[in-house]
């Protein structure tokens, strides 16, 4: 049978019609897909470069997930050398490349993109809808001193992930992009440098130097080689690319547990205290503990013993409670009782919210080295300021966009300075900077004991994520 044959152009209805039931059916399909992964994930996988996806006006709801929130925290501490409730994470040991990615995964969980860069700072970026502007960031660290606890620093980074995505589930979408900074080695424990990470990123030449060349940690393993067992510094030897120029972001917040036994609510930082780290070295005679008489003794021991006392003398006598110091190290060889030691090592950490005042602190424990040498006969070997910086204050429109916030959410606060450093005091020196601080019980870090409850964490986050969307709109 012979079919009539058709002209072209009846062809095209057909074929149109078919075209745009396949699409609308695909779309249908992928729409179901998305729907469900966003409704497990608790936030949108895909965003579109519309500046009209999603609200640009601050949200009026914010939603933190506490339980998960927690849940990651105590995930986070199970990557340790140590046995719960301690944690210990040591810069670049295999427990801290453990933690690291952990944390990208949550990054891009939430939708946010990673990168990093040589010595292993770690940024997760939400894209605002003028990308080209300064950024604002938001940040702290992961790693944790020997038997430490598990919320100094792992607050600030998850706390701003979650942040974060109570501003995604709020349908806020940011002028200004986000970032989330996981900071390297914000402790000193293996390397003896502080706030590695912020530093370099702060522009510290000397550092980037020192880091190359020079620094190695206690079994004489260098920096270098501890960065590239960590999957860092691979091909690259110069670290300036570290290096973030000022302006780089329009604002950076920090948010912390206080560590100390101040706060009953929020805190907002108005200052952080300008840390020193001195070590000193005596060298005396030693000898046998019984044979040696003690008026011709040269005891290396006592002279840092005498000078840790002479550190807490000159602290009171600054007349200021801001003024602290802390003989964190004393070391006596050869460390056997019945041998008088012939040297001995001290290292000391003295920090002052005023910095003039804190130099003189210094200044005077230097005579005083000087002086119980020749009284008792030793030389002093070393006296070598390895740190002096100076202190960090808080940008005035970033604190009051913290009090403004903290009262729009009713939440009482107090502003208050910081006597520990934090990456927040290298951050300061390219960008404006602001620190949020929540309680954490009888003030205690840096032991097991450390503890800040669900609803002071959720409490920070709240005014994390709002001032965030404010400083994102500026």
């Amino acid at each position: 049978m012979a079919y009539p044959r058709l002209a072209p152009s009846s062809f095209l209805p057909f074929l149109l019609l078919s075209l745009i039931c396949s699409l609308v059916s695909a779309q249908a399909n992928e729409d179901a897909t998305i729907k469900t992964m966003e409704d497990f994930s608790g936030y949108p996988l895909h965003e579109r470069n519309d500046p009209f996806c999603g609200s640009s006006s601050l949200p009026t709801s914010l939603s933190v997930d506490g339980d998960s929130l927690q849940r990651q925290i105590n995930e986070l501490s199970t990557f340790s050398d140590t046995p719960a409730p301690s944690v210990t994470r040591i810069l670049f040991s295999d427990k801290d490349v453990l933690a690291r990615r952990y944390i990208k995964n949550l990054m891009g969980l939430s939708g946010l993109s990673v990168r990093e860069d040589a010595v292993g700072n770690i940024f997760g970026r939400w894209d605002g809808y003028k990308p080209g502007l300064p950024a604002v960031a938001t940040g702290s660290h992961i790693d944790a001193i020997p038997y430490s606890g598990k919320y100094d620093g792992v607050v600030g980074v998850l706390g701003a992930i979650e942040a974060l995505n109570v501003l995604k589930r709020s349908g806020f979408r940011p002028k200004r992009s986000l970032e989330v900074i996981l900071f390297t080695s914000e402790e000193p424990t293996r390397f003896g440098i502080s706030c590695l990470g912020s530093r370099l990123l702060a522009g510290s030449k000397v550092l980037a130097e020192a880091l190359k060349k020079t620094t190695v940690d206690g079994q004489n393993i260098s920096f270098v080689d501890a960065a590239r067992y960590a999957g860092y510094m691979k091909g690259e030897d110069d670290l300036s690319n570290v290096f973030l120029n000022s302006g780089n972001y329009s604002a950076f917040l920090e948010l912390h547990i206080e560590q100390g036994p101040i706060l009953e609510a929020e805190g907002i930082v108005t200052a952080i205290a300008a840390p020193a780290s001195i070590k000193v070295d005596f060298e005396g005679n030693g000898g046998h503990a019984g044979a040696a008489l003690m008026p011709n003794r040269n005891d290396a021991g006592l002279a840092a013993a005498e000078l840790a006392l002479a550190v807490e003398k000159h602290v009171l006598d600054s007349g200021s409670i801001d003024t602290v110091g802390t003989v964190g190290i004393l070391e006596l060889h050869p460390g056997a009782i019945n041998s008088i030691p012939s040297k001995s090592h001290l290292e000391i950490d003295t920090r002052d919210i005023d910095e003039k005042r804190r130099n003189e602190v210094i200044e005077k424990i230097h005579q005083s080295a000087v002086a119980i040498a020749k009284k008792r006969s030793v030389s002093l070997t070393e006296f070598r300021i390895v740190n002096q910086d100076p202190p960090a204050i808080s940008d005035k429109s970033i604190v009051k966009a913290m009090e403004d916030t903290s009262k729009e959410l009713n939440l009482p606060h107090k502003l208050m300075i910081s006597r520990a450093y934090h990456d927040s005091l290298f951050m300061a020196r390219i960008s404006p900077m602001g620190m949020l601080f929540i309680p954490c019980f009888k003030g205690y870090s840096h032991k097991p004991e450390e503890y800040a409850a669900s609803q002071d964490i959720a409490n920070g986050v709240k005014v994390l994520a709002l001032t965030l969307a404010k400083l994102s709109l500026d």
